[in-house]
């Protein structure tokens, strides 16, 4: 029968150490005392525990790599849902390997040879965009975050836009506001028309036009402002963080206070748009990090042989600031 894998817990539990201590021992890293590293590299010894990643990989058949597959270039999403990734996986001593497929389907097919040739123990596939994409046809664990896989059978974990768009119309009305706007970005982008929707619903009667198109930039927020005005709102509820804060920037260019006469919300959460806004942004965070730690979970117990099923989806969070609430 073969004998399991000595994992890092059973060296720590033979030292009588947390796994963590264990592992900086072992790695020479960390303040640890002398007699402390000794106990931990005895244990090691004892039990023919191998640290290093290729006598891990021999001794488990897994080469405890995991590929984080993305078509975001630029990194705004990509890079906190990495964060999110890389804080699962690390407590697991995985490593993360990042692949920008930017958006070219031969680009992402050479990756995806490389990945398999490599053996890597499972990849989170992610991207800029929440449609639904086509699922990759690989041979190992795949979760998809973000943009879900059109496969319902795949394991999804993704935002729930109408509930976090809901959010900031709920906000505004709660303080009053009875005369709401709504700018957002392209109309072929599934997010914006998904916070749009839920804007309407939830605004009711108090939706003062309806929702404008346009682009995911701050010049279209200053644009749509002139446009929106002539409607007289007391609030703007905007689809993104760039749009509001170009918002805020054509009515404060037009002696139109925020919020004292007109209140702005965005949403993303992107701090540099957010907080360098004047005034900072009433906002909602897509937590992508913990949409990062989700989908490294799932992916994790799928490697381990518990396959997940079907769309996981997460509550964004609003985040109230001075755009709304005032000084």
């Amino acid at each position: 029968m073969k004998r399991a894998a000595v994992r890092m817990a059973d060296v720590a539990a033979l030292a009588g150490v947390s796994a963590g201590t264990a592992s900086k021992a072992l790695n020479n890293t960390g303040q640890l005392s002398p007699e402390t590293r000794e106990r931990v590299r005895r244990a090691a010894a004892q039990l023919g525990f191998m640290p290093d990643a290729r006598g891990r990989a021999l001794s488990s058949g897994r080469t405890f790599t995991v590929a984080l597959l993305t078509t975001d270039s630029s990194g705004r999403f990509s890079i906190p849902i990495m964060r999110g990734v890389e804080d699962v996986l690390s407590a697991g001593e995985l490593a993360t390997v990042l692949c920008d497929t930017r958006d070219d389907p031969l680009r992402e097919q050479t990756y995806l040879r490389s990945l398999v040739a490599r053996n890597v123990d499972g990849i989170v596939v992610t991207g800029r965009r929440t449609e639904p994409r086509r699922p990759i046809n690989v041979p190992l664990p795949v979760v998809y975050a973000l943009a879900p896989s059109t496969d319902p059978a795949d394991a999804s974990v993704v935002i729930d836009d109408t509930a976090g768009a809901a959010a900031t119309v709920t906000h505004l009305l709660n303080l009053g506001r009875s005369r709401i706007a709504h700018i957002t970005g392209p109309s072929h982008h599934r997010s914006a028309v998904q916070r749009a929707e839920s804007v309407v619903s939830t605004a009711g009667d108090a939706l003062c036009t309806e929702p404008l198109f346009g682009e995911w930039s701050e010049q279209w927020g200053r644009q749509a402002t002139d446009l929106v005005l002539r409607q007289n709102p007391d609030a703007i509820s905007c689809g993104s963080d760039q749009i509001a804060r170009g918002v805020c920037e054509r009515l404060r260019e037009l002696g139109r206070p925020v919020p004292d006469e007109i209140a702005v919300t965005g949403y993303d959460n992107w701090l540099v748009m957010a907080l360098a806004s004047r005034p900072p942004l009433t906002t909602v965070d897509l937590r992508l990090e913990e949409l990062g730690r989700r989908a490294a979970t799932l992916l994790l117990e799928a490697i381990d042989g518990k396959e997940h099923h079907g769309v996981l989806e997460l509550p964004a969070q609003l985040i109230p600031r001075e755009s709304t609430l005032g000084t």
